[in-house]
């Protein structure tokens, strides 16, 4: 049974949205608005953590706490002293992912070794010593990937699930060798020994189980269905209560050891609701067990539940944190949470310098901190709060923080009735056919920078109006948006939110490993069932609302589809990420494709396009140059208008063209801004548009015309692009224009760019090392001698007067 307060499904029961916001940037403000629209407010005090913790542990004497960063940068594994809250050594790893375990004497610390399918043993003395290694198997590309980690230290075994090869793995410790590897049915995250040791305890990650496996008779006795993306699991004192936190259903399944039954599931989330995006993900008991702590990572929050009476559990309220937390340890009066990304993009690119005391901003440095990595994947560097255990009053001013950071509140719909952009799902629209074209990392800054009436750093502009002039006289005939944010970090995410208005647990933090050069695989554009939502991608909605739609290019190569739902709903030999085709080549084929369609009144009324050239595969010798690369896509963009708008259905379409992400350079605003266009009869002519969007707003856009619902809580709660629409059409069609540039143009030269873009693979999105593509696609348009300025980012925040209670 879901509980929730009740006076939540009163706040929440309707959901609306607030009026446009400008980022400004003020590191003194009560409150931070992230460039997806939602804010923070953190609880407590801060600690500086690495990049992308992913797991804390607390050690039986309570003295320490560990912490494994596992992101795309410097991966680390740090000590803390539990009562000062400082840091006491750090130790950078090769690679690292998630498994972390004190043994029972605290002596030793036992860490996943990520894709070097190896578990470190560290020893322990206020610092941390040099580690003994446990080789599960040969190194990546061997796929096995340890996670969770279990010791039972009086019999000297540990215990190690996987996520590569789906195992578990029974190590002797006496002689640290391999004793048995165990077949398991999915990917797993966790695991967790009874008090008695007699029973291993596995969350199923890409299963939706849990299993439970007998350690005297070395097998699975027993499993449990639960619900999507099971993560972290713990078991209170007794054993008897197991609680699995849910990531894809916003949501803790409480389970009865005993019978092995599913007595109760706690709903996470902010408000009543089934979508997707609490992202429930790290879970901790207080120390007299009466308080259930859980970590929801997509909400900034932790949910606290009275659980003291089992089974019947009461919500409490809700405690701010940093952005993305995802993990949370209690004990006493303290309650500590990583916070996965920190609390903003900060403005400071060259990262914070090692101090020997807390500054005024309340971070401690950390006494390795480096050189700040200009990236956006190493961006955001996770913090621990240090919340004191609240009080119900204190909680219940935490929990108005959380819900006034949330987007959604009490604000009314700006828009009028007359906007041919529905007010809500099922309101008719003068727009029939939605074509969403995806391209691939470009910055607002990189594009429009030296559009003189937008927010633009000229400087920073890499492919100005000679080279790409379709976008920019789209741009000026329609509208310019010049505060629009993709929700991405890179195209692995990218693309998820690009077609689900989110990405769950598995994506945002398995990612960043493939993306570190620490092994992995690009399989987030359906190529892994993990990686779904747990309702789809907008695909799937499409076909449960017999919406007709088709793909190109996006999620199919042209020869199969990636998912179920597009069988039989892609363009055959429509190519997908492939930098040997040109995008005016794709474009012939869509051209070929829909005229077919049209003259047999066919044209679907959802249809993505994949126009990703803008990507480049940077100097490589004989590979189409960066400038030539960019026009051929503007080209493409501009020769696809053309022919949709002299159609006879120009009359009821629109167009939305963005990024996938923002990663390929810099930006004067944020790492996250973007360029998109909107492009329709009823699209507004010749006006700069302020208001902040995001791709969630433009999918919420296109499901408001489409009478689809939300995907996830972040397309329900963002701002549809109302400002760029009007009820009065301009028929008038487009011409496009003649690129200036050879298209043809091979990367010819011989220096140190195209030396370096040899190494580069272009095979698959992003498996390029970002930095020196960035560096080599701006000498060779700046020159080979040239310095790229480093990216400047600003943190998006927002002050703010404390608000009075009401009550």
């Amino acid at each position: 049974m879901k509980k929730l307060l009740a006076f939540l499904f009163i706040l929440f029961s309707a959901i609306v949205f607030t009026n446009a916001q400008t980022p400004t940037y003020n590191p003194e403000a009560n409150k931070i608005l992230l460039s997806n629209g939602w804010s923070l407010s953190p609880a407590g005090n801060f600690l500086q953590l690495g990049d992308l913790p992913l797991n804390i542990q607390l050690s039986h004497n309570h003295q320490f706490l560990a912490v494994t960063n596992n992101g795309q940068s410097t991966q680390s594994i740090q000590l803390i002293d539990a009562k000062s809250n400082r840091i006491l050594d750090e130790k950078s790893l090769k690679t690292a992912w998630y498994g972390l375990q004190f043994s029972a004497n605290d002596k030793k610390i036992y860490v996943s070794g990520g894709n070097e399918n190896i578990i470190l043993v560290y020893p322990i003395k206020k610092k941390i010593g040099d580690a003994d290694t446990i080789r599960l198997g040969k190194k990546w590309p061997n796929k096995i990937s340890p996670t969770g980690i279990a010791v039972d230290d009086k019999q000297g075994i540990l215990y190690t699930v996987t996520k590569e090869n789906n195992s578990l793995y029974v190590v002797d410790l006496k002689i640290n060798k391999i004793i048995k590897q165990y077949p398991l049915s999915a990917e797993s995250y966790s695991c967790v020994l009874s008090p008695d040791k007699k029973m291993l305890i596995i969350s199923l990650w890409g299963g939706n189980k849990i299993a439970f496996y007998d350690v005297a008779q070395q097998k699975i006795t027993d499993s449990i269905a639960v619900e999507n993306n099971p993560n972290e699991i713990i078991l209170n004192k007794k054993g008897s209560i197991l609680y699995v936190a849910n990531a894809g259903n916003n949501s803790v399944s409480v389970i009865n050891t005993e019978t092995k039954k599913v007595m109760e599931v706690i709903s996470a989330s902010l408000y009543p609701t089934n979508l997707t995006g609490s992202t429930t993900n790290g879970l901790a008991l207080s120390q007299d067990e009466k308080t259930l702590y859980i970590a929801n990572a997509d909400n900034n929050c932790l949910a606290v539940f009275d659980v003291s009476n089992p089974f019947n559990s009461v919500s409490k309220g809700f405690i701010p944190t940093g952005w993305y937390p995802t993990s949370v340890k209690s004990y006493g009066d303290k309650i500590w949470v990583t916070n996965g990304k920190g609390f903003t993009s900060l403005p400071n690119p060259n990262g914070p310098q090692p101090i020997s005391k807390n500054d005024d901003s309340g971070y401690q440095k950390s006494p390795t901190e480096k050189k700040e990595v200009q990236y956006i994947g190493g961006l955001f560097k996770g913090t621990l709060s240090i919340i004191k255990e609240p009080n119900a009053e204190q909680l219940t001013k935490y929990s108005q923080q959380v819900f006034d950071n949330s987007p959604f509140n009490k604000v009314g719909i700006s828009a009028s009735i007359n906007n041919p952009i529905p007010l809500k799902v099922g309101d008719s629209s003068p727009i029939k056919h939605v074509f969403y074209i995806i391209k691939e990392n470009r910055t607002y800054d990189q594009v429009f920078g030296d559009i003189n009436k937008g927010n633009g750093d000229n400087s920073l502009c890499l492919f100005p109006e000679k080279v790409t002039p379709n976008i920019h006289a789209l741009a000026n005939e329609f509208v310019l948006l010049d505060n629009f944010y993709v929700d991405a970090e890179v195209s692995a995410d990218g693309h998820n939110w690009s077609m689900a208005a989110y990405a769950n647990d598995y994506v945002e933090k398995t990612w960043p490993i493939s993306y570190g050069g620490r092994g992995g695989t690009y399989d987030y554009e359906g190529s892994r069932k993990i990686a779904y939502p747990k309702d789809g991608f907008i695909w799937d909605y499409c076909r449960r609302a017999g919406v007709s739609y088709r793909t190109y290019g996006e999620f199919s190569d042209g020869k199969t589809a990636n998912i179920k739902a597009l069988e039989n709903h892609f363009c055959p030999d429509y190519a997908g990420f492939d930098l040997s085709i040109k995008d005016t080549a794709r474009f012939y084929v869509w051209q070929k494709d829909f005229d077919r369609l049209l003259s047999e009144d066919k044209v679907p009324q959802f249809n993505t396009l994949r126009f990703g050239n803008d990507h480049t595969s940077g100097q490589k010798k004989g590979k189409i140059s960066p400038t030539a690369a960019v026009a051929d896509n503007d080209l493409a963009v501009g020769m696809f208008i053309d022919h949709l708008s002299h159609s006879k259905i120009w009359k009821e379409s629109v167009v939305f063209i963005l990024e996938d992400d923002a990663q390929n350079g810099p930006d004067h605003i944020d790492a996250h801004r973007s360029p998109i266009l909107v492009i329709s009869p009823y699209t507004k002519r010749g006006e700069l548009i302020h208001t902040m969007y995001s791709t969630s707003g433009a999918l919420r856009t296109m499901e408001l015309i489409l009478s689809l619902p939300p995907m996830s809580q972040y397309d329900a709660a963002a701002k549809p692009f109302y400002d760029c629409f009007t009820d009065k059409p301009n028929f008038k069609p487009y011409q496009f224009i003649k690129s200036n540039i050879d298209l043809n143009e091979i990367n010819v030269a011989v220096n140190g760019s195209s030396k370096k873009s040899e190494s580069f693979n272009l095979a698959n999105e992003d498996k390029i090392p970002d930095l020196e593509l960035n560096e080599v696609v701006w000498k060779s348009i700046k020159g080979e001698n040239s310095v790229m300025p480093a990216p400047r980012r600003s943190a998006f925040v927002v002050a703010e007067k404390k608000k009075k209670d009401d009550d």
